[in-house]
This record gives structure tokens, C-alpha cells and sequence, in this order.
């Protein structure tokens, strides 16, 4: 029986669907969906991570609704700077 939930997907654009979580009590994977996989070059160096998804979930998911995209003047502007400031950031004392 799959264990259905809403989330926000980004590509081809915002939108929300319907997905399938993993089983939390899966032995496989407890859990997380699949199990990584590291591995390393010729020199023994790591080199990636292999990801193979546990056949307790699917990775399918189902548009239910487009979202529209955001303002351009939103893109711009990032959270916790200060716009006082000319690098975004200040270390002068507050007082």
C-alpha cells in the first residue's frame, strides 16, 4: 500500500504532486528510500556516490496543481542580508 504525500517539485517548473514515501519500517533501507553506494578511483580516492533506490518506494510522482512562478523582483533580493551594507554583510559594531 503506498504512503502518499504532497511535495513541491522544481523541474520543468514549480508545480505540486502527489508522490510516494518509504516505508519506515523498511529493513532495506529503514526508511530513507535507498541505500548510497560510495565508491573510489584508481588512486583509492572517493570518487561519487552510486544511489540505488529500495524497491520499497517509487520515484513517480503526479502533477496536481502548476505553481506560478515567482516575481523577478523576489529572485533578486536574498534573505539575511542587509541592504545598508555594501557586501551584504558588516562588521562594524552595533552601537
Amino acid at each position: 500500500m503506498p504512503r502518499l504525500r504532497i511535495k513541491v517539485t522544481y523541474c520543468p517548473r514549480r508545480a505540486l504532486a502527489l508522490t510516494d514515501a518509504p516505508r519506515p519500517d523498511c529493513p532495506g533501507c529503514r526508511g530513507v528510500g535507498g541505500i548510497a553506494h560510495d565508491y573510489g578511483d584508481h588512486n583509492g580516492e572517493y570518487a561519487g556516490t552510486h544511489w540505488e533506490p529500495c524497491p520499497c518506494w517509487t520515484q513517480r510522482a503526479v502533477t496536481l496543481l502548476p505553481l506560478p512562478a515567482l516575481p523577478r523582483w523576489l529572485h533578486r533580493r536574498r534573505r539575511g542580508t542587509d541592504p545598508w551594507a555594501a557586501n551584504g554583510s558588516s562588521d562594524e559594531p552595533p552601537f
